[in-house]
C-alpha cells in the first residue's frame, strides 16, 4: 500500500514538473527587470548602481 502511494506521488510530481517547464509565469517581467550593462536585478524604478555616479 505504501509503495502504491509513493508511486502515485512520483507520477504526480512528474506531471507537475512537465507543466512547470511549459511556461514560467512572470519570466518576461523578470528579464526586463535586469540591468542591460551588468545583469543585476533592478529594484524599483530607479537607476542601477552601475550606471550611477561612483560614490
Amino acid at each position: 500500500m505504501i509503495l502504491k502511494i509513493v508511486f502515485l506521488f512520483l507520477i504526480f510530481m512528474g506531471v507537475l514538473a512537465m507543466f512547470g517547464k511549459l511556461r514560467i509565469p512572470g519570466a518576461k517581467r523578470l528579464a526586463s527587470a535586469k540591468c542591460r550593462k551588468c545583469g543585476r536585478y533592478r529594484i524599483g524604478k530607479g537607476l542601477c548602481p552601475c550606471s550611477g555616479k561612483a560614490g
